[in-house]
């Protein structure tokens, strides 16, 4: 796919090199920004990767003025890992996290999203937007039904983060029988301050880009928070029902005319 943009390029990876790129921005976001690690990151290399990626396909935003052979010409990373493959492979990246035994209780068609990043020279642009266009493209293409993903607040401090997070608890959790759960070896609760107590604006102010995003699709959160030490991070898990979405919603999706403030 071509973007409006002639220099930008969006399309899926189809060579080790793609991948490497791909792994190259996100160590440039989740390691060298964020202050993340990992047990298959390559330093030497500036590498992030794990032993999800060879399973995954990888959408990629692409900008033809930048060096290819540097691994420097992707901009923006979506990993998409179907269900059938997850399957497979016995486990989903989030598996770690939390209790999904609802999402594959349901019988529906899985996509998990991960390792989501825009190089810091294209937020606030186009650069989501075009992402989402990919996304929305994929989700169609494959019939997919149900999309979640863990998403991330910077930090592990939960009593910095208590009003978002129980914000998140209080206003969108997942309804029950797509309720998946933090599991207790990192996880902490969300439901941090009582709901008449929380400055909403406040709570959306401090919400990332991405989770807000998902929010106007009706998304919903899942039951906990995952303190994720290696990365530096608070993770909350998203599901997104595609059944669920308002007229409006759907057709801002299928659209694809989503933009991240």
């Amino acid at each position: 796919m071509i973007a409006e943009d002639p220099h930008l390029e969006l399309r899926l990876a189809g060579s080790d090199r793609d991948l490497r790129a791909a792994q190259r921005l996100r160590y440039r976001i989740f390691v060298e920004e964020l202050g993340g690690n990992g047990d298959l990151v390559d330093h030497s290399a500036r590498l992030e990767r794990d032993e999800f990626d060879a399973h995954c396909d990888h959408l990629l935003l692409i900008d033809r003025r930048r060096s290819a052979e540097a691994l420097d010409d992707v901009v923006g990373v979506y990993r998409l890992m179907p269900g059938d493959r997850a399957e497979r492979l016995g486990r989903f990246y989030c598996d770690t996290e939390y209790d999904l035994d609802p999402l594959r209780r349901s019988g529906r068609r899985l996509l998990e999203l991960g390792r989501s990043c825009v190089h810091e020279e294209y937020r606030g642009g186009s650069a989501v937007f075009l992402l989402w266009s990919g996304l929305a493209d994929y989700v169609l293409s494959h019939g997919t039904e149900l999309l979640f993903g863990v998403a991330s607040f910077h930090g592990i401090d939960t009593e910095a983060l208590a009003e978002p997070l129980a914000c998140l608890h209080h206003n969108h959790l997942a309804p029950a029988e797509l309720r998946v759960r933090v599991r207790p070896e990192c996880g902490v609760r969300m439901d941090l301050i009582p709901a008449d107590r929380i400055d909403r604006r406040a709570a959306m102010l401090a919400m990332p880009p991405l989770i807000k995003a998902y929010l106007r699709l009706g998304g919903f959160v899942g039951e906990g928070a995952w303190i994720d030490r290696a990365f530096n991070t608070t993770d909350v898990c998203l599901v997104m029902d595609t059944a669920r979405m308002s007229a409006r919603h759907r057709e801002l999706y299928t659209r694809r005319q989503v933009a991240v403030e």
